[in-house]
């Protein structure tokens, strides 16, 4: 009697244990859009820990500023800098294992062509080259509207299809480039309504459905 008390203490102490927010690595490549890659941190930062990976390239258009100062940034000078000796930590393979889900966005032609051949020259594609396609991953395009239309496009795609990568498809607007067409990434209140709906579906089945 006395150890059924005891259990049921230890499960009421248990229950009120918060459970852990979900690690959210999110990525921009080079394109345009990664002007959106503040706004894109800010919406995830009260459901989820937020860390960030950005290609050089996407610096160009990204304004490190505008990222909420509790996110870690992650550039391609970062990947060695703290490794001297065989045993110290390499970069992306800690990332990989601290993050629950990777969400790219934007997700560049060129970023796309690399994951789909399975190059890795820069940290963000080295997180993908040693990723665990167990855990979830997001891609939000972003490039021209003949780049989207272009036939290598869909090659690609299929190839992150048969990876298990869920796509976000980008939507049809005025581009950054003046062209009128289908390429401009979907925005970050419905990316990140995607990943958390997904996120909370998975949970809810692996509790078995009971709320």
């Amino acid at each position: 009697m006395e150890n059924v008390k005891r259990d049921r203490q230890d499960m009421e102490v248990n229950n009120t244990i918060p459970p852990r927010k979900p690690r959210v690595l999110l990525a921009a490549s080079g394109s345009v859009a990664a002007i959106k890659f503040g706004n894109l941190c800010h919406c995830f930062t009260e459901w989820a820990e937020v860390r960030a990976v950005v290609s050089k390239s996407s610096l160009h258009f990204l304004d490190k500023l505008s990222l909420p100062q509790e996110v870690t940034l992650y550039t391609d000078e970062d990947e060695w800098s703290s490794w001297n000796k065989i045993g110290d930590p390499v970069l992306h393979i800690e990332l990989r294992r601290w993050a629950d889900v990777l969400v790219i966005a934007p997700l560049s032609a060129n970023t796309l062509g690399k994951i789909a051949g399975g190059l890795c020259d820069n940290l963000l594609t080295c997180i993908i080259r040693a990723w665990d396609y167990s855990k979830p991953l997001f891609v939000a395009p972003a490039m021209n509207t003949l780049m989207w239309n272009n036939p290598f496009t869909e090659r690609h795609l299929l190839s992150l299809d048969e990876l298990g990568i869920t796509l976000i498809p980008p939507i049809k607007k005025r581009l950054a480039c003046g062209d009128y067409g289908n390429g401009a990434m979907a925005e970050p209140s419905l990316i990140y309504s995607t990943v958390r709906l997904f996120w909370e579906s998975q949970a809810h089945q692996q509790s078995g459905g009971t709320s």
